[in-house]
């Protein structure tokens, strides 16, 4: 039996095929190797070899949320009811999709609650499939024998609210069953807390021993040990922020205006679009934009410099590689997210500060109770290592920053796998303890 609330997984929407574009559009976008050796080299051997023809994509489908219908995968919900916002908005009735794995003790002692990143969602660990069309992306931190071991602590991933991957967002039907769109509310980071507040409620934990997430995860991280210290043994924030400065919003003010900008965007309600002509170049130039920022100056240089994109010529309007590479990732993105959520959680991490209302970022730090790690990477130029020292040298329960060494920027936080889980698991074994 499932508690109050919980709602098992359900699909009932057909697969479609995809429809490929004209032969006569062919163009090619470098698939870059995200692990590659950091050397020109490298990087002009990867775009000779690692080419795929546009023309042979289908069109990019107005939205990529989703919806009911679709396969469900790992999924399970979780129907919260009606929500008020910090905003002053009100959200009828709250759902959040989320994910499990391991087994909660019968005293509820061994609960981990793991957050995710901007574009990420409750699919922490494990493969691709029906419902999950990536691999789970931390598997390198959640599964059996990894720093958080699933044959000892029972994990719980949500996607967050105002998401795209299961959760009540944008892409979500309103009160007259058509999706939200425009009409969506403005959520806050305390929001989205509240909301897995009600969730581990309605799973019956009442403490987590850990609570732990990287970047826009992170934020929520502190906002949960900030308002919830009662519920949170220990926290592991990485590579985040206890509040957005002006460099930030300006970094996340572009990549809305981008979105905004995109005639396909409609004001927000663009749903019943045709695959080709939703706000799809608006939401992969905000996540160029935004992938700068997740990589180092250091490894755009060495890995491709001034490197044309195969035989283009950039003095007769061609590109170079680098180029290609971030045209890549906006169109991945593009087609498997949603650019209303990407607008609504960017809004959320604009308006993050864990002090407010609390007496200042300081005095909120130092009123957390729980065991605190703070990881840092040193080449991270989105939440730069003063940030992380900041929360360190606050929370009276953290110890000193443990800083992750990459060329790879902010990206280092998935990418130096082996670092990071060293001290995950090293916190998990000196400072976690069921209880």
């Amino acid at each position: 039996m499932l508690p109050s609330g919980l709602v098992p997984g359900r699909s009932s929407r057909p697969a479609v095929d995809p429809v490929r574009a004209p032969a006569s559009c062919v163009d090619w976008f470098l698939v870059p190797d995200e692990y590659a050796p950091t050397t020109p080299a490298r990087a002009h051997a990867s775009t000779r070899a690692s080419r795929v023809p546009v023309a042979q994509r289908p069109p990019t489908p107005a939205s990529s949320a989703w919806r009911e219908g679709d396969p469900v995968g790992r999924r399970q919900f979780a129907d919260l009811g009606p929500f008020a916002l910090e905003s002053g908005g009100r959200l009828p009735a709250v759902r959040l999709a989320y994910e499990t794995w391991g087994e909660l003790a019968p005293d509820g002692s061994n609960a981990v609650l793991v957050l995710h990143a901007l574009t990420g969602d409750s699919h922490v660990t494990g493969p691709a499939g029906d419902g999950h069309p990536t691999p789970g992306w931390w598997q390198s931190m959640v599964g059996p024998g990894a720093p958080i071991d699933t044959e000892r602590w029972f994990v719980v991933a949500p996607n967050v609210l105002g998401g795209c991957q299961g959760s009540t967002g944008p892409a979500s039907p309103g009160p007259d069953g058509t999706p939200w769109g425009s009409r969506f509310p403005q959520v806050s980071v305390r929001d989205q807390v509240a909301a897995e507040v009600r969730l581990a409620d309605l799973l019956g934990i009442r403490r987590w021993s850990l609570v732990i997430g990287a970047s826009m995860g992170g934020l929520r991280v502190l906002e949960w040990a900030a308002s919830e210290p009662q519920r949170v043994a220990a926290f592991a924030a990485i590579a985040t922020s206890a509040q957005t400065t002006g460099d930030q919003i300006a970094n996340f003010h572009t990549q809305i205006a981008a979105i905004h900008a995109d005639p396909g965007f409609r004001g927000g309600d663009y749903y019943d679009a045709a695959p080709g002509e939703g706000p799809h170049v608006g939401l992969g130039i905000a996540r160029q934009i935004a992938h700068q920022s997740y990589r180092s100056a250091l490894e755009l240089d060495e890995r491709f410099g001034r490197i044309p994109q195969g035989a283009e010529d950039p003095l007769e309007g061609g590109r170079f590689a680098v180029q290609s590479y971030l045209e890549h990732h906006g169109d991945k993105l593009a087609r498997r997210f949603d650019a209303n959520t990407y607008v609504t959680l960017t809004r959320s991490m604009i308006t993050h500060d864990l002090g407010r209302d609390r007496g200042g970022v300081d005095n909120a730090l130092a009123q957390i109770t729980a065991h605190g790690l703070v990881v840092a990477v040193d080449t991270d130029r989105l939440f730069p290592l003063a940030q992380s020292e900041r929360i360190a040298a606050h929370v009276p329960g953290a110890g000193p920053v443990r800083v992750v060494h990459s060329d790879f920027g902010h990206d280092g936080f998935l990418i130096e796998a082996d670092q990071v889980g060293e001290h995950v698991a090293e916190f998990l074994r000196e400072r976690v303890r069921t209880h």
